[in-house]
């Protein structure tokens, strides 16, 4: 017979390393590329010593000279707050009883949420990977009731929690919404609930996902965009924490090499991998139609294929933002961890708990980690391309 405890079972020896394994490689080929450790995990936050420049103690001089003075590494000090990341699953209890003489009919229904929570956590995390860390997914337009019109639809989904916030106070305005619909021409999404006031979305709030606003991984965006912090550094006084930024209408072999040889020379960063919006990867393809070059295809860990440009892979994905190319050196790229994927648990061990007050039990899969770039400096974006 099924029971608490076998579920509880299931999900700790069974499905754990499998979901975790899913989460951590499967979700896109950016992080499947990008490496996980548990280094530099001081309490609640990372602190990573981040070497730049040169070392100053080399020097030539005369045959009976004095010798040259030293001058030791460079060092500054990343500070991140370790974010909380979670996927929780659902079941009621009328679903567990109407299974408990079959344990086929148990594992079908476990699967089925497991499945569920892995398709949600990968959309959520390849998101936040191009994020800047605000969890901001969309800013509003306007409102009529509850459709809200969107800047970009890109980032939202059917089926997503989110909160509406408030530009102006920060504070949110809309609270814990599902999206029953989205309108991908008109660019809008409708949520679910009471009918929204009017006035009570303003153009320029933002959506986020529910709890997460502010929360979320220090993605490329952070590297890439203007906010004059990074890491807790500022970047008037670092300029090695500025990467290299370039517009471009159309996208073409001597745009990307001279990106890769900038990273090169100023950085000494050898770029192994380009990630880029679908629409700029069709434009690159028929480049290379055009001029009658072989589009030659790779592939990758996870499965995932690429074309390349001179063995390094180009990989579409659906969360770059549009006429955007990212070149990276990927192994200046660390996600630091408290420890891998762990189901919470309550202090009697337990991992599935029932919802206070409802027939529910809920399972809830934690990581608690962030994203850093050793070398920011050692990045390339371009913008402004043309798409496909």
């Amino acid at each position: 017979m099924v029971t608490l405890t076998s579920a509880e079972n299931a999900l700790k020896t069974l499905y754990l390393g499998v979901v975790a394994d899913q989460l951590n490689t499967n979700v896109n080929p950016l992080l499947a590329r990008i490496a996980q450790t548990s280094s530099d995990v001081w309490g609640k936050e990372i602190r990573k010593l981040a070497p730049f420049g040169i070392n100053g103690g080399i020097g030539a001089g005369t045959e009976d000279g004095e010798l040259p003075g030293a001058a030791s590494n460079n060092y500054a000090q990343f500070v991140l707050t370790l974010k909380n990341l979670y996927g929780t699953i659902e079941i009621s209890d009328k679903a567990i009883r109407a299974s408990q003489n079959s344990a086929g009919a148990f594992v079908n229904l476990l699967e089925a949420e497991m499945e569920g929570l892995i398709k949600a956590s990968r959309f959520n995390f390849g998101r936040m990977l191009f994020g800047d860390g605000s969890g901001v997914i969309a800013k509003a337009a306007s409102q009529a009731g509850n459709v809200i019109t969107v800047d970009s639809v890109k980032n939202v989904i059917e089926g997503m929690v989110v909160d509406v916030v408030s530009a102006t106070s920060q504070s949110v305005t809309v609270s814990a919404r599902r999206i029953t619909d989205v309108d991908r021409s008109a660019k809008t999404v409708t949520l679910s609930g009471a009918s929204i006031a009017a006035s009570t979305v303003a153009e320029g709030d933002y959506l986020t996902v529910q709890g997460s606003y502010g929360n979320e991984l220090t993605g490329l965006g952070a590297i890439f965009g203007s906010s004059e912090k990074l890491y807790g550094l500022t970047r008037t006084a670092n300029k090695w924490l500025a990467p290299y930024k370039a517009t471009a209408s159309a996208i073409t072999d001597v745009v990307i090499q001279k990106a890769i040889d900038t990273l090169d020379e100023v950085a000494g960063s050898a770029a192994d991998f380009i990630v880029c919006s679908a629409g700029v990867k069709r434009a690159y393809q028929e480049y290379l139609v055009t001029n009658r070059s072989n589009v030659d295809v790779m592939n990758l860990q996870g499965g995932y294929k690429a074309i390349s440009y001179n063995g390094i892979p180009i990989v579409s994905d659906r969360f770059a933002p549009d006429g955007t190319m990212y070149i990276l050196n990927t192994s200046d790229f660390h996600l630091h961890q408290l420890c891998d994927w762990r189901w919470l648990e309550g202090d009697d061990g337990r991992v599935i708990k029932q919802v206070a007050n409802k027939p529910v039990y809920t399972a809830t899969l934690v990581k608690y980690a962030d994203m850093i770039c050793d070398r920011p400096i050692g990045q390339a974006m371009i913008s402004g391309i043309t798409e496909k």
